[in-house]
């Protein structure tokens, strides 16, 4: 998958993966993560990392498979705080991450079904960008809103 190195505009090569224990005793100490990831360890939760550099951490997602309910539930997303805005760093890392648990919901047989709890302030943000409706206190994603995001963010070019 590829990412925005917005200063350059130049694009690198990213790599979603599984957090191992390591990882999570890393991201404890790590100052640009401000949510507390050690209460996301018996979810599955993923790291997205520049292939060519794998020792900073660009976001964190936590997912929980709610099967009876055919759907991926995002229970925790952050980027990396020296990512975050639109003059700094990197961008596409939350898209990419959103896009991955689409893909999974797809994989499973959920139709791309993908689901989390926003934040108030979020709220339009989910929504304009990535295509999320509201669902009660839920925002989600199914079908070809998913599988466009796979399209956009997941294949390389």
């Amino acid at each position: 998958m590829k990412l925005k190195h917005l200063p350059s505009d130049n694009e690198l090569d990213a790599a979603i993966s599984e957090v191992s224990k390591e990882d999570f005793n890393r991201i404890k100490r790590d100052k640009n993560f401000s949510f507390d990831w050690q209460f996301e360890e018996t979810n599955d939760v993923y790291k997205m990392q520049l292939v060519s550099e794998k020792t900073e951490i660009l976001g964190l997602m936590s997912l929980i498979d709610r099967k009876d309910e055919y759907r991926i539930h995002i229970n925790l997303l952050e980027t990396n705080e020296r990512q975050r805005g639109k003059n700094n760093g990197i961008d596409n890392i939350a898209a990419c991450l959103i896009a991955f648990a689409a893909e999974i919901a797809i994989k499973r047989g959920y139709y791309g079904f993908v689901s989390l709890t926003p934040k108030t302030k979020l709220i339009d943000h989910y929504q304009d960008k990535y295509g999320f409706r509201q669902y009660g206190r839920y925002l989600g994603i199914d079908g070809v809103t998913s599988q466009n995001l796979v399209e956009k963010h997941l294949k390389d070019e």
